[in-house]
């Protein structure tokens, strides 16, 4: 016995729409709405942090908003806050450099870095009282920073090109701050945060790089004549030199680069530590001095 036809096997009309499939219309998808687009995103999430520091009121974390994994989307949240501030007439005097412990990174799953602009406007005096409201959920801590006195647009830098670059070192203690509520944060956010920075002071007594022991020197830090946090220039990438490194070759790729007068901020030493309304900290490094960090009673 002869099988029948699939064809007539569904009968007529099944055969005249399988002989003429053009005749049916293809269905037409219904158009995609209410998707942002990757520019939007970016943009939606600096206007959320620069509400955070406008309003002076933590914001929820922008990992909401990019990919948790995003880290160019996250730099360029950054850099848009960045353009709109400097379109502002902020002045941009240099960068700092985050993630600089590897027991930090493993923390966040990364392997490298991170780092964030600094403005004139962050700089803040020795000694000189901060109003805790400056910065929000503010943090001390240690820091070796080095001021440039010749540029550095080479495309691959050389720890060699970095020394004949740096004038001068200082000790420094920067004021972190988080924009993001509770400092809940994962790499994406602290990067997008501008590196979670807040403010900067610089020691008053620079010294050349001659005779200098970055790696081994140590550290300590005091809040209210108690110590909190200690360390050495070996907690910071190994060296502050390779910290600096770093970003010298990050800043050429991204066609920002490290200039003369540029203050880097090279990492921390030691545990940041939470401040609080009349909190004096105390940074000491061997060769290198001391600064302080004062913050006011309200």
């Amino acid at each position: 016995m002869t099988a029948a036809s699939p064809i007539a096997a569904r009968g007529p009309a099944a055969s005249a729409s399988a002989a003429s499939p053009a005749s049916v219309p293809a269905p037409v998808p219904a158009p995609v709405t209410g998707m942002p687009t990757a520019d939007a995103v970016v943009a939606e999430a600096a206007a959320r942090l620069r509400a955070a520091y406008a309003s002076g009121t933590p914001c929820a974390p922008v990992r909401e908003l990019i990919a948790p994994t995003d880290l160019d989307a996250a730099y360029r949240v950054q850099e848009l806050n960045t353009a709109r501030w400097l379109a502002e007439g902020r002045r941009l005097v240099g960068r700092k450099i985050g993630l600089t412990s590897v027991a930090v990174q493993r923390q966040l799953g990364v392997d490298q870095p991170d780092f964030g602009m600094l403005f004139s406007d962050m700089a803040v005096v020795d000694g000189e009282p901060i109003a805790l409201p400056r910065v929000l959920q503010a943090k001390a801590e240690a820091e070796v920073a080095f001021v440039l006195d010749r540029d550095l647009t080479i495309e691959q830098p050389t720890v060699a090109d970095l020394m004949r670059a740096i004038g001068f070192a200082v000790a420094a203690i920067e004021v972190v701050g988080s924009r993001i509520s509770n400092w809940d944060i994962r790499l994406v956010d602290t990067v997008a945060d501008n590196a979670s920075s807040g403010l900067f002071v610089l020691g008053n007594t620079p010294f050349k790089l001659d005779g200098l022991d970055l790696r081994a020197c140590a550290m300590t830090m005091t809040q209210n004549d108690v110590e909190v946090s200690s360390g050495s220039g070996a907690a910071c990438l190994g060296h502050p030199l390779n910290a600096a490194l770093w970003l010298a070759r990050r800043m050429v790729r991204m066609g920002r680069p490290l200039l003369a007068g540029d203050i880097v901020l090279s990492g921390a030493l030691g545990p940041m530590v939470a401040a609080r309304p009349g909190d004096v900290f105390e940074t000491r490094i061997a060769g290198l001095g001391s600064v302080r960090a004062a913050f006011g009673d309200a």
